[in-house]
């Protein structure tokens, strides 16, 4: 190959390219085509091109020097503990987090795109991905899972699928900036975030396929009570309310009133939850022990492997719940936009009808529980779970009506070219990739 030839190829994925197509690994193929203005399809045909391009020239020259295995690692393991806390995985958080690493274990470290797209394949941190239980961890993370696996191995065994739970928050954010403007209000509400959330969620659904009422933590206080609450929701509403309160007020006001329902004689349960956001405080731990409970905190990072509702059904909750209000926001009297109370009932009227529906589908719940390997049964080797996991979402976005005419054929185009590429940076383990930050070439226009 001549150096005359190279320049041509790369031209064919320009750091604009390049650049749309990260933002698409971190926030889906529709957020960056929104973001960049930019038809899905055209960012559809780039990841397309950008997988042809690699096939012909895996392993280009670098000329500067890039984070290796064990710095890459360190990576991984700060993006899937990010997503769980729904803290923002972007560009500039990515990059920061990146020449950080680098410089603390590697020396000099030169940030590039093509590096961070390859880096976010090779370990599997697509956005888009629906099988991320038959993905491999990080070695350090994946050692701390085998431990929790064997933990909950010897200590279920015996114990009622009616006492198996697992419990996990889904925050929601609103944009009152955003809100308050004439355009894009759909933008407003968000589940990735920084500040305090407007709502938190904390769900809870039962091995044996059941869906606990799902506490709802308003801190709109100011604001009228909603006129019409859905069975399935409780709600608190205060201005300030720390972790640690949301769940006494959950250990107090679900799972006390779960336990006693099934009598004393009952053998002890386990509940299934993450080490982030719960902060386990004696209340807590008191009401776990008076109902025989034993807490199994997952370890950091490993949430999207095995807590049964990460496996489907909180990210279809969360894109159902987007995709109601980008539709119902645009009919909304520029007066009440911003009225928390108004928003709050629509919030609550959508939650419901998704908690009807996923209480309407044990078979689904249950199966989250064996794919996750909370319970044993699953259907296997990684692949088979994989499989399963796949076949659970598209079947829980269809009841929840996500999959009907265009929007059904543009979610599987997007999710089948992701995982393309995912399976072409399987087994690779050294990180190449090419510098570029001109601005003319970030200002170019792209066809």
């Amino acid at each position: 190959r001549t150096p005359r030839e190279r320049p041509k190829k790369r031209s064919q994925l320009s750091v604009k390219k390049l650049r749309v197509v990260l933002f698409a690994l971190c926030s889906g193929a529709d957020s960056a085509a929104e973001h960049f203005r930019n038809p899905p399809r055209r960012i559809r045909r780039w990841l397309r091109r950008f997988t042809e391009i690699l096939r012909r020239d895996p392993d280009p020259a670098a000329d500067g020097k890039y984070l290796g295995l064990e710095a890459e690692e360190k990576l991984a393991e700060w993006v899937l503990t990010q997503r769980e806390q729904q803290l923002p995985v972007n560009e500039e958080t990515l990059f920061q987090k990146a020449t950080k690493i680098g410089r603390s274990l590697e020396g000099r470290f030169r940030i590039s795109y093509e590096w961070a797209v390859r880096f976010m394949l090779r370990h599997h941190l697509s956005t888009h991905s629906r099988r991320s239980v038959a993905h491999p961890l990080p070695k350090e993370i994946q050692e701390n899972l085998g431990e929790f696996l064997e933990f909950l191995r010897a200590h279920s065994r015996e114990i009622p699928l009616s006492m198996i739970a697992a419990v996990d928050e889904i925050s929601i954010f609103l944009d009152a900036e955003v809100l308050g403007s004439d355009e894009k209000k759909e933008n407003a509400l968000q589940t990735v975030g920084n500040g305090e959330p407007w709502c938190d969620l904390v769900l809870t659904v039962l091995a044996d396929g059941k869906i606990l009422p799902t506490l709802v933590i308003s801190r709109g206080g100011n604001s009228p009570p909603p006129s019409k609450i859905p069975s399935s929701i409780l709600l608190e509403s205060k201005e300030n309310y720390g972790d640690e309160e949301i769940m006494e007020l959950w250990a107090a006001r679900v799972w006390r009133k779960h336990a006693e329902f099934h009598g004393e004689g009952r053998k002890k349960g386990i509940l299934v939850l993450d080490s982030h956001r719960t902060h386990l405080s004696e209340e807590v731990l008191s009401v776990l022990s008076s109902a025989a409970t034993l807490p199994a905190v997952i370890p950091a990072g490993c949430s999207s492997r095995i807590q049964p509702l990460a496996v489907c059904i909180e990210r279809s909750l969360k894109s159902y719940l987007h995709q109601k209000w980008k539709e119902e926001i645009k009919n909304f009297p520029s007066d009440s936009a911003c009225d928390s109370g108004i928003l709050l009932q629509f919030l609550l009227r959508w939650l419901g009808e998704a908690l009807d529906v996923i209480g309407n589908s044990p078979d689904l719940v249950r199966r989250s529980f064996l794919v996750a390997k909370v319970v044993p049964g699953a259907p296997g080797s990684p692949r088979k779970n994989g499989d399963e996991q796949e076949e659970m979402i598209a079947a829980l976005e269809e009841k929840l009506g996500k999959n009907r005419g265009i929007r059904e054929e543009k979610t599987a185009e997007n999710c089948g070219e992701a995982e393309a590429l995912q399976r072409l940076f399987e087994g690779e383990s050294e990180a190449e990739s090419f510098y570029g930050f001109e601005e003319e070439e970030l200002e170019e226009e792209e066809e």
